[in-house]
C-alpha cells in the first residue's frame, strides 16, 4: 500500500525522513558517526527499504530520493533482487549490519563517511555509481558480476578483513563504465579483481594494498580501458598479480612501493600481459620476484635501481625501451635465474631494429657467453677458444690480431733460427722468413717455403705451434661465423 502521510509507529527521525523523501531532501541528524543507538538518532533499516521499494507517494516536479546523515541504522538494509527507482545517499552513518543489495537494480548509490560490518552487492546492476568514500568497513565488499555504469569511487575508504581466508574486496567479474578511483584507501586483507572490466581506468593513487606473504591484489584477466594507476605512494604488501591481464593504455607504477613480504615470492606476476605503455619506476627497489615472461609491452620504461633480485623475462616482447644503457641491460636480462635465449635475442633485435648494429652485436656476444656457463667441460673449453679467438665470430678481427701476432714471432724466430733446406738447391726458392711463416699459419702449402724448408733445433717447436694455431684459428673462425649465421 501507497502511504501518502507516514505510516504508524514511526519515530521522529523516521518520520522526518519519511516527510523528505519524496523531495529527496537531506535529513541531517548530526554532523558525526554516531557511537551508539541515540533515541533522536535511530533509524531502522527496514524504513530504509521501504522508501527505497516505492512505499512513499513521490512528489511531481521533484527527484524522490533518501538521504541521511548522522543516523544509527539498525538492522539490516535489504533490497536483495529488487528494483530500486531511486537515490540511496547515506553520510556519516552507523550501519549495525551490512546492507545487502545483492542482484538488485538501483539508482545512485552513496554511503560517504560511514562505518558498517561489510558490504553485498553481488550481482548488483547500478544505473549511476556507487561510493563507498570515507567509509569504513569491518568486513568484507562482495561486488562479484557487479555493473556499475556510473563508476565506482572508493576514495579514502577503509577495509579491514582479519580472515585470512577471505578477500577484503572480492569483485570478480566486476564491469565499471567511467571509472574506478581507490584512491587515498587502506584495504587490508587483499582485492579480487579477477576477470574484472574497468572501461573508465583505475586509480589508486596512494592507496595501500597490506596482505604481507599472500595476494594483495589478484588482477587476472582483468581489462582496463585507458590508464591503471598503481602510482603515487601506492604500495602493495604482498603480491599483485595481472596475469594475463590487458591494459589498453598506460600500466604505472611510478613512485609506487611493491613489496610482497617475502623475498621468495613474486612481488609483481604479470606474465601474458599486456600493456600499450608500462612505467616501472617504484619509489624504491622491488622487494620480491617480478615476472614478466610472455607479455607484450608497446613501450617498456624501467630503470636499474628499481629492479628486483630475480627476474623472469623470458617471451617478453616490447617495442620500445627506455631507461638504462647496454650495460645495465646486460645485466636486465641475465637476473633471470634460468637462462633463457629469447631475452637476449629480443634485446638485440631491439637494438638492430634502434639502428644500433654494434650494440645488437654485444648482446648476441653476451647471450653465448651466459649460454657458456650452462655447458660440460669440454663445450665450455671450446667456447672459451671461439671467444678469444674470434669472439663467437661477432669480432673477426681477433683472428687476424692473432694472426699478425703469431706472424710477426714467426717471422722473428726463423729470421735468427733459418730453417734447413730439404730440397735440391736448384729447385729450392729464395728463403723468406715472413713468407715461411705465413705458409706454416694457412693450412694450405700456398707459397712453397713449408715443403722446402725444416725448421731446425728449438725452432722446430715455433713451427709446430704455427700450424697447430693456424688450423685452430681457421676452424674456429668458420665455427664462429657459421653461429653468427644460425646463433641459435
Amino acid at each position: 500500500m501507497v502511504h501518502v502521510t507516514p505510516p504508524p509507529g514511526l519515530s521522529h527521525a523516521e518520520e522526518r525522513l519519511w516527510a523528505a523523501f519524496p523531495t529527496g531532501t537531506m535529513v541531517v541528524l548530526g554532523d558525526d558517526v554516531p557511537e551508539g543507538p541515540l533515541p533522536d538518532r535511530t533509524v531502522r533499516a527496514h524504513v530504509l527499504t521501504r522508501l527505497m521499494l516505492g512505499a512513499c507517494e513521490t512528489r511531481p516536479g521533484s527527484v524522490a530520493a533518501v538521504k541521511l546523515r548522522g543516523a544509527y541504522i539498525i538492522g539490516q538494509i535489504d533490497v536483495s533482487g529488487g528494483t530500486v527507482e531511486h537515490e540511496l545517499r547515506l553520510e556519516r552513518c552507523r550501519l549495525v549490519e551490512e546492507p545487502d543489495l545483492s542482484n538488485a537494480e538501483t539508482r545512485q548509490l552513496r554511503f560517504a563517511d560511514c562505518r558498517m560490518p561489510g558490504f553485498d552487492g553481488g550481482g548488483l546492476r547500478a544505473d549511476g555509481y556507487l561510493s563507498l568514500s570515507g567509509s569504513t568497513i569491518e568486513g568484507q565488499v562482495r561486488l562479484p558480476r557487479a555493473q556499475l555504469s556510473g563508476g565506482f569511487r572508493m576514495n579514502g575508504t577503509r577495509i579491514t578483513m582479519d580472515d585470512p581466508a577471505k578477500w577484503a574486496l572480492f569483485s570478480g567479474g566486476l564491469v565499471v563504465d567511467v571509472g574506478t578511483f581507490i584512491r587515498d584507501a587502506e584495504i587490508t586483507g587483499g582485492v579480487r579483481f579477477v576477470g574484472a572490466r574497468m572501461n573508465g581506468g583505475l586509480f589508486m593513487e596512494r592507496t595501500v594494498l597490506s596482505n604481507p606473504g599472500r595476494l594483495a591484489l589478484d588482477a587476472q584477466n582483468m581489462v582496463v580501458e585507458d590508464t591503471a594507476e598503481f602510482s603515487a605512494g601506492f604500495r602493495a604488501n604482498g603480491t599483485v598479480r595481472l596475469r594475463s591481464a590487458r591494459f589498453n593504455g598506460i600500466l604505472s607504477f611510478s613512485k609506487g612501493i611493491l613489496d610482497s613480504g617475502d623475498p621468495e615470492r613474486m612481488a609483481l606476476h604479470a606474465s601474458h600481459m599486456y600493456a600499450d605503455e608500462l612505467l616501472l619506476l617504484p619509489a624504491e627497489k622491488i622487494k620480491g620476484k617480478v615476472n614478466l615472461s610472455y607479455s607484450r609491452v608497446g613501450v617498456l620504461y624501467d630503470l636499474p635501481p628499481a629492479w628486483p633480485d630475480e627476474l623472469s623475462l623470458n617471451g617478453l616482447v616490447y617495442d620500445t625501451l627506455r631507461g638504462g644503457g647496454l650495460k645495465d641491460r646486460l645485466e636486465w636480462v641475465s637476473r633471470d635465474p634460468q637462462f633463457h635465449l629469447q631475452p637476449y635475442e629480443q634485446l638485440a633485435a631491439w637494438y638492430h631494429g634502434a639502428g644500433s648494429d654494434d650494440l645488437a652485436r654485444k648482446v648476441q656476444l653476451a647471450k653465448l657467453r651466459a649460454r657458456r656457463r650452462k655447458l660440460h667441460f669440454v663445450g665450455r673449453a671450446w667456447n672459451h677458444l671461439l671467444d678469444w679467438t674470434v669472439g663467437y665470430g661477432f669480432r673477426p678481427w681477433l683472428a687476424f690480431a692473432w694472426f699478425a701476432f703469431l706472424l710477426a714471432v714467426g717471422t722473428t724466430v726463423f729470421s735468427a733460427e733459418k730453417p734447413h733446406a730439404i730440397r735440391p738447391p736448384d729447385e729450392l726458392p729464395d728463403f723468406h722468413a715472413l713468407v715461411y711463416s705465413l705458409d706454416l699459419l694457412i693450412p694450405l702449402d700456398t707459397f712453397g717455403q713449408q715443403l722446402a724448408y725444416d725448421a731446425v733445433g728449438w725452432s722446430r717447436w715455433v713451427a709446430y705451434l704455427l700450424v697447430a694455431t693456424g688450423w685452430v684459428l681457421a676452424t674456429a673462425l668458420i665455427a664462429g661465423v657459421t653461429r653468427v649465421l644460425r646463433p641459435n
